[in-house]
């Protein structure tokens, strides 16, 4: 039997069991999807190997040191610097990133010419090379400035807090954590002036109206938070993990199994 699992710290509130399992048994694939509460990034990949799993997924705050602990990496996550899915391939761990396509599945037709990005981890960057990549003007800002440089390598514009009144953005973006803590990701006075210019606010996060979303709505902005992206990055990992899974359920049948057990 083929296992696959979902790495985190926190993860009990994960749905990627639930949903993965979903379409697996859908298939009556002899397969079983759990959740692995990682302490350590340290221990990542020995815990993979240690579990005997086929594939895994990787969420915070793991991203970036599945990268650098993968035996190989491929497609976008190159240029990303963050994993978000392992597959086991001939006795070697194969790193992928399945969030940018998964995000960008669920914006491409908003009609979004500028969006700001809040935070600067690893779902952070799969998503800013995505909209750049797609002719998006994106602009990334953060608390920390740390880590400033690895966006404006790749001509992502990275804005200090103080001048992020000076752009209007049709889509403000938070891919922090902050909302599991029920707080904001930037404080009232910049965000809610932001609010008034844009369209859409999209928390990374899932489990429906939060801080940030409900503030939004509170300003007549269309509000999405991450269970759609979380649907379809698991799709694009499945496919990983099951390369035959195209062949037996298209696309828009796994979003709709996958979303009626999100209900």
């Amino acid at each position: 039997m083929k296992q696959f699992c979902v790495f985190g710290n926190p993860i009990a509130h994960s749905l990627s069991p639930l949903i993965h399992n979903a379409i697996l048994q859908s298939l009556n694939l002899p397969y079983l999807y759990g959740r692995f509460h990682l302490q350590e990034a340290k221990h990542l990949k020995a815990t993979f190997l240690q579990l005997k799993l086929s594939g895994a997924n990787i969420t915070l705050p793991f991203k970036e040191q599945a990268f650098r602990q993968a035996d190989e990496v491929r497609g976008i996550a190159q240029e990303i610097g963050a994993v978000n899915t392992f597959v086991y391939e001939d006795g070697k761990i194969i790193g992928y990133n399945t969030d940018a396509l998964g995000f960008w599945t669920t914006i491409k037709d908003k009609n979004i010419q500028t969006a700001l990005l809040i935070g600067a981890g690893g779902s952070a960057k799969a998503i800013a090379l995505i909209l750049k990549q797609n002719n998006i003007n994106v602009f990334v800002t953060n608390r920390s400035t740390d880590k400033a440089h690895i966006f404006e390598e790749k001509n992502i514009p990275f804005v200090s807090q103080d001048k992020l009144l000076n752009t209007r953005y049709d889509l403000i973006i938070n891919a922090t954590s902050a909302t599991l803590h029920n707080t904001l990701p930037l404080r009232e006075s910049l965000l809610y002036p932001l609010f008034e210019s844009a369209k859409i606010a999209y928390d990374l996060m899932y489990g429906g109206q939060n801080i940030f979303l409900d503030s939004a709505k509170r300003h007549n902005l269309h509000t999405q938070d991450g269970q759609d992206m979380l649907i379809w990055q698991a799709i694009f990992a499945l496919q990983l993990f099951c390369p035959e899974l195209s062949q037996k359920l298209c696309d828009k049948e796994a979003y709709r199994i996958m979303s009626l057990v999100c209900k």
